[in-house]
């Protein structure tokens, strides 16, 4: 991560977002009110942040395979993954209230990580069916322990690179109601998914895309797929872009104050 590059994009960020004073649409109003604004103190953020706080302090390593961008093969603490690459707290319960609120039932998650992510994804909704895939095994061994502690049910680890596991990912599943994409951090790659994805979704699908302005290819990929033909609204909360396909909507979007 370059810092001068995210500093730079998060001022444009900040310039170009706005409140919703003024926005005509009760689709975004909805969200802001029921998502990012609810303020309901749910009571798995503390179990799963207290998961969080234990591996910040877990100094023991593990071998890590980096399918993506990234190039971290080789050995690694868990606090430093912790510390790095977890989806802030924050985020992660957008994430949550996003299911809690929708009610997807089937859900894919792309980049497991420790699996913090993965359990903001699959508590609310302990029906949901929840896939999860990574590429390292050693790291979906550690997420699979953390699942494990919470006693989550509902989620199937799949590991192996995205481009094999995401086929039978999606033929599991059936269809793809919520689809969070947390891999590669790359243009090419983050379009292929996202076109491997599109045949499964329908008017109800949600796919959110993590670290669109990362670099210069992720904006790119972002600025295609919000402006794909069957995307109606997209809407930039700066670390994750968010695409809807409701029908009979004008295409719309917005980049949202959080």
């Amino acid at each position: 991560m370059n810092p001068v590059f995210t500093a730079h994009r998060y001022i444009k960020y900040r310039l170009k977002s706005f409140s919703l004073h003024g926005v005509h649409s009760p689709f975004i109003f909805d969200f802001n009110n029921t998502v990012l604004n609810d303020k309901t103190p749910f009571y798995a953020f503390q179990y799963i942040e207290s998961l969080r706080s234990r591996m910040l302090l877990n100094n023991s390593t593990f071998n890590k395979k980096d399918w993506g961008t990234g190039n971290r093969n080789g050995l690694v603490r868990v606090s430093q993954i912790a510390n790095r690459d977890l989806l802030p707290s924050r985020y992660g319960q957008v994430l949550f209230k996003m299911v809690n609120y929708y009610r997807p039932e089937k859900i894919l998650e792309m980049g497991t990580s420790l699996g913090i992510t993965t359990l903001y994804l699959s508590t609310p909704n302990q029906n949901a069916r929840v896939i999860t895939l990574e590429g390292c095994p050693e790291t979906m061994r550690l997420a699979q322990e953390h699942f494990d502690k919470l006693n989550a049910k509902n989620i199937t680890p799949i590991v192996g690179e995205f481009s094999s596991t995401l086929p039978d990912a999606l033929s599991k599943l059936g269809k793809l109601d919520f689809l969070y994409l947390d891999g590669n951090h790359s243009y090419k790659p983050t379009l292929d998914y996202f076109e491997k994805c599109l045949p499964y979704c329908h008017e109800d699908s949600i796919l959110v895309f993590d670290d669109i302005h990362l670099n210069k290819g992720m904006e790119q990929a972002w600025d295609e797929i919000r402006n794909h033909q069957k995307v109606t609204i997209g809407i930039d909360l700066f670390k994750l872009g968010i695409v809807f396909f409701k029908s009979g909507m004008p295409k719309q979007q917005f980049t949202l104050k959080f």
